[in-house]
């Protein structure tokens, strides 16, 4: 009887297992699949490009050995990227396939959206609560309150995969959209380009009307580029004033980012501007799960050496996750199981040797309650009022102010604000927070009244 691809690849990995620690048979052989047996070759797909360029090399020739000893005929093992993943890494741009009209020029897709990047994917926690909530809320209603959404953050925070979970839930719901996700240096150059080939006419079209949402990473790059800022000025207000969702991504505020034209910074704080921070232990924790989970890998890396991985590298998720990478590698070369001693080996120049600088400090941090005095003190109102279920005018705007602190100063979860301001739930919180940003940007007595009431705060 014949053995389909399925029954071979189950019949090698129950005899590869002699052979290689069930680290590396968890890690690198069990998520890959067979996909077909033809002509005297065993097609097996894995994740993506890293996994089989490894599996190849560490791991075919091997399984192939095997194959000739247990099978009835010669089969060679092959890996090879899972096709669904091909066509996604393919795809430049995203363009309904049923709309045939006036397709972009292909030149100007832009880059491709990475399909890691969702919503559930994403791990919220306290530093990245209002971005993931203001993200969700872009992606429910393109074009509506938060339009743009301007997220920033230190490098590998986050930012890119909560603009590309925007695009890949937009793209889910509504087929049709047009989505361009490109860096701030592609617009750049296209730019030079277009001068250069005198091909602005077809820029201008490309982005200014055949386009649905635009999402553009880093514009801190734009700094100094005054003819750049020119058109991405022009491209902004042509989007903006028909209702097409922008996203962008810095990494720092826009009253902070240097040689940027002020139309700009106005622009870039007309909708929602959204902090991405870094993450504390237990939410290290809960992204080193969910890295664990998305790649089959539970039972691979214990609770403790992820715990042990979070309480040592502190700087981003990026980072994080490319310490599960390397410990992969490296139990995978020294061929031992994984655990608190071969993490401390694996990651010994990640791992902070008692430099105490993120533990044991202390610091004057108000209380919700101080933050209420202190606010309703400076707009005349009672704490008592700030607290209260009423509306009127009054008690709203030092009401907002006074959520806007207590996130700002003490990191409160949106829920936490909430509870503390009358029971409100957490998108009155978020549309106060906007509230606030968008007008300490256009108001320039409004921004040093907060301010004074942030300092007051602070003072030790």
């Amino acid at each position: 009887m014949e053995l389909s691809a399925k029954e071979v690849w189950t019949r090698l990995l129950s005899e590869v297992r002699h052979e290689l620690p069930d680290s590396a048979v968890r890690t690198w052989l069990e998520p890959a699949r067979a996909v077909a047996l033809e002509e005297g070759r065993l097609i097996v797909a894995a994740p993506d490009q890293f996994a089989v360029e490894w599996n190849e090399s560490k791991h075919a020739s091997l399984l192939t050995r095997i194959a000739n000893g247990v099978l009835d005929s010669p089969i060679e093992v092959v890996f090879q990227v899972q096709e669904e993943r091909v066509r996604r890494s393919q795809m430049d741009f995203f363009v309904n396939p049923t709309r045939t009209e006036d397709p972009l020029p292909s030149r100007a897709s832009g880059t491709p959206l990475n399909e890691r990047y969702s919503f559930e994917t994403f791990v919220i926690g306290k530093s990245n609560e209002l971005a993931a909530a203001a993200a969700h809320a872009v992606a429910e209603a393109p074009g509506g309150t938060y339009n743009p959404l301007f997220i920033y953050g230190a490098t590998g925070l986050g930012k890119t995969h909560l603009m590309q979970a925007i695009a890949h839930a937009v793209l889910d719901r509504h087929k049709g959209t047009r989505v361009a996700y490109m860096g701030a240096e592609q617009f750049i150059n296209e730019v030079i380009e277009g001068i250069h080939g005198r091909t602005m006419p077809e820029f201008r079209r490309r982005y200014r009307s055949d386009m649905d949402m635009f999402l553009v990473d880093d514009v801190h790059f734009l700094e100094g580029k005054e003819m750049t800022q020119e058109e991405f000025f022009h491209t902004f207000n042509a989007l903006h004033e028909t209702g097409k969702q922008i996203v962008l991504t810095s990494d720092r505020p826009p009253k902070d980012i240097p040689g940027l034209e002020s139309r700009l910074v106005s622009r870039f704080e007309w909708g929602m501007v959204a902090d991405i921070g870094q993450p504390d232990l237990e939410h290290r924790i809960a992204i080193l799960r969910k890295k664990a989970e998305q790649d089959h890998l539970e039972l691979t890396l214990p609770d403790d050496v992820l715990r042990f991985i979070a309480e040592h590298v502190r700087t981003s998720v990026r980072e994080l996750e490319g310490c599960i990478i390397k410990l992969l590698l490296y139990a995978s070369l020294k061929r031992r199981e994984i655990s608190i001693e071969l993490a401390r080996e694996a990651l010994s120049d990640k791992i902070r040797h008692g430099d105490g600088s993120a533990a044991g400090a202390t610091s004057s941090i108000p209380s919700v309650a101080r933050v209420q005095e202190v606010v309703a003190r400076r707009w005349g109102v009672t704490p008592e009022g700030l607290r209260s279920k009423a509306r009127t005018k009054t008690l709203t705007v030092p009401r907002q102010v006074a959520m806007f602190l207590a996130r700002d100063l003490l990191g409160m979860q949106l829920v936490e604000i909430g509870q503390a301001f009358g029971g409100r739930d957490h998108s009155t919180v978020i549309h106060s927070l906007g509230k606030v940003q968008r007008d300490m940007a256009h108001d320039r007595q409004f921004k040093e009244r907060v301010e004074y009431a942030r300092r007051e705060l602070s003072a030790p």
